[in-house]
């Protein structure tokens, strides 16, 4: 949630840099922005706007800003309304410090208290504002002892002050030509350019002009100067973190020529499997090798349960994959939202390992979950599209989606890539503890690989079926998605999307459930879309399938219209329901993949039917980066 950018170095024109940045990270979902620059002679000049960043643009366009050092911010609000007045950056009393801050400060009613006890005068509804007030406070109280302080050193002190999640950014009108940033939760990136150096709160902010990036760790702080970059911990200590190079070409963050960012990664999925299969399998061997996966096969030999830990849709990512590691390896696994996980004490020990998905390797409830896990003595594998990113660090075991870059609010691709991912982990592990055999890991392995191609199928056809299905269907109240087995977690994601960007309530549940409650539900006015595929090799998948027609016909003696997502050359399945979208066959644990791209392509075409917002839905954001 929000973006910072922020810049030092050798421009004279820092505004554009700043504001194109921002302009990058819009994706993050936020309701209003504004910018402060220094270096002109005038002190720190501001200026903010509540909505999108074009509202920023104008009021930049009326009162223009010049300075050679900056940072802007785009909010999402938590604490106070979308207002000018609640935008960042926050000044303290002086006007010649502000601060960026991205997070919730827990305590920041008692410290608010407390200064304004000693004569601060607040004007916003934010938590923001009080960390401008303490660091304020500090230079005083250093000044009035007669020991003057330089701004890292009161930033240090007021960072030991704050409870809760931040990420922050401050300048000084006293101190040009510096930017102090601190984390702790949310990401901070530093990017080390040609006598430049950035801050960001993601890669893509600043990709087009460094792609040599510092990751911040919780409790490190970074002083960004014309001479360089400084790091520290939050006690001064100077500590070491690796310059990495990002390989992401910055177009793979642009449009190329689609209406929408989701729509181009949809169709951007087919490479993003491949680009996740490629270089970890063998298929003459059948083997899987997972080069990040520092866990020996001796403690996946002994281990008792998987568990894992996830939200959203990599939440629903988390539960196919429940049924492929227990179908391939043969071991028991739970899957907890990872908001809930540290609230029930959950059963976890030496003989457990933890699994954390994650597209962005930042999000908050997520990370407290690993962290739960590695308290409790489990070892971690993170499953992750961003190389360096918090949960990787913590986890002893990491598996990337390579992805690429996800703009787009809804996840898609990241969705697909982790699926890939955890089929790759559960043919491994059922490797490692000889649950399958070397010929059924080849098999496996070369249906994986012919994926991409069937995935490029789906979308030369289901495209153009979903638009006359979204005239039809754009108006609903209300979805109702089903599906059995492995294929239930699909229903959830595409009852998740639809509701992400239509606005339309939409539910998914399990089809045996049908007579348990949705029946009730079911009339001439609800549309219902029903997973079923099979995998005519798989005697378990023909049996799914069949009880799945048994529920399609509850549905339609109802008069509810169904769409089914059917297995290429099903003839039968038509002759039962209003409208059917076909994918190619599969074995049944990778027909979730293939069985989600109509959903994706269903949603888009609602709610671009309905006029919304489809890569920044109201009320979210893409990254989750506090509780």
């Amino acid at each position: 949630m929000c973006g910072i950018v922020g810049y030092v170095g050798n421009s004279t024109e820092v505004v554009p840099i700043i504001i194109e940045g921002l302009r990058r990270l819009e994706y993050r979902g936020y309701d209003s922005a504004g910018i402060a620059v220094g270096g002109n002679g005038d002190g720190l000049q501001l200026r903010r706007a509540p909505g999108k960043l074009r509202r920023l643009e104008e009021v930049l366009h009326e009162r223009p800003l010049h300075g050679t050092f900056g940072i802007g911010h785009t909010r999402w609000a938590t604490h106070g309304r979308p207002t000018e007045e609640n935008a960042h950056p926050h000044r303290d009393c002086t006007g010649r410090l502000v601060v960026v801050h991205n997070g919730i400060v827990e305590n920041y009613l008692a410290l608010k208290q407390e200064l304004i006890a000693q004569g601060h005068k607040f004007v916003t509804e934010t938590d923001t504002e009080i960390i401008a007030h303490l660091i304020e406070q500090e230079q005083s109280a250093a000044a009035r002892s007669g020991k003057p302080i330089h701004l890292e050193a009161a930033v240090r002190r007021t960072v030991h002050r704050l409870t809760g999640a931040f990420a922050i950014s401050v300048l000084s009108a006293d101190e040009p030509n510096k930017i102090v940033a601190a984390r702790n939760g949310p990401p901070v990136i530093i990017g080390v350019g040609d006598g430049e150096y950035f801050v960001a709160s993601d890669v893509p902010g600043i990709l087009h002009h460094t792609r040599d990036l510092y990751f911040l760790a919780d409790g490190d702080m970074a002083v960004l100067t014309q001479k360089g970059v400084e790091l520290t911990d939050f006690d001064g200590n100077p500590i070491e973190r690796p310059l990495q190079r990002i390989l992401w070409d910055p177009i793979q963050a642009e449009k190329g020529g689609y209406k929408h960012f989701m729509l181009k990664e949809i169709f951007e999925q087919p490479r993003a499997i491949r680009d996740t299969t490629m270089g970890r399998i063998s298929l003459d061997t059948g083997k899987v090798f997972l080069a990040e996966m520092k866990i020996p096969d001796e403690t996946f030999r002994k281990v008792r349960n998987i568990h894992i830990a996830a939200c959203g849709t990599s939440w629903h990512a988390a539960t196919a994959g429940k049924f492929m590691i227990e179908r391939l390896a043969r071991l028991p696994v739970e899957v907890d939202y990872a908001s809930e996980f540290r609230y029930r004490d959950p059963i976890v020990d030496a003989n457990t390992v933890g699994l954390l998905i994650t597209q962005s390797g930042e999000t908050a409830d997520t990370l407290a979950a690993q962290r739960e896990m590695i308290q409790k003595g489990a070892p971690t594998v993170a499953v992750c599209n961003v190389v360096g990113a918090m949960v990787t660090r913590e986890a002893h075991g990491t598996i990337y989606t390579h992805a690429g870059p996800e703009i787009g609010v809804a996840s898609t691709k990241a969705f697909s890539a982790q699926l890939v991912a955890l089929f790759l982990f559960a043919v491994h592990l059922a490797q490692v503890r000889g649950t399958i055999s070397e010929d059924q890991s080849r098999v496996l392995l070369d249906a994986l690989n012919h994926l991409p191609g069937k995935v490029e199928e789906i979308l030369r056809t289901c495209d153009e079926e979903c638009e006359p299905l979204a005239r039809l269907y754009s108006n609903a109240r209300d979805f109702l998605f089903l599906g059995r087995g492995i294929h239930y977690p699909i229903a959830l994601e595409g009852a998740l999307k639809l509701k992400e960007i239509s606005y339309i309530h939409a539910e998914g549940y399990p089809a045996g459930e049908m007579k348990h409650g949705p029946n009730a539900l079911i009339d001439e006015t609800l549309p219902v879309v029903v997973l079923a595929t099979k995998d005519e090799s798989n005697r378990d998948s023909v049996l799914r399938y069949e009880k799945t027609l048994s529920n399609i016909q509850e549905v339609t003696a109802r008069s509810g219209k169904v769409i089914a997502v059917a297995t290429r050359g099903d003839d039968h399945i038509g002759q039962l329901v209003d409208h059917v979208l076909f994918v190619p066959s599969a074995p049944e644990l990778l027909l979730p993949i293939l069985d989600v791209i109509p959903l994706q392509l269903l949603a888009y075409h609602i709610a671009v039917r309905r006029g919304c917002d489809v890569d920044q839905p109201r009320n979210l954001a893409k990254s989750v980066t506090v509780e």
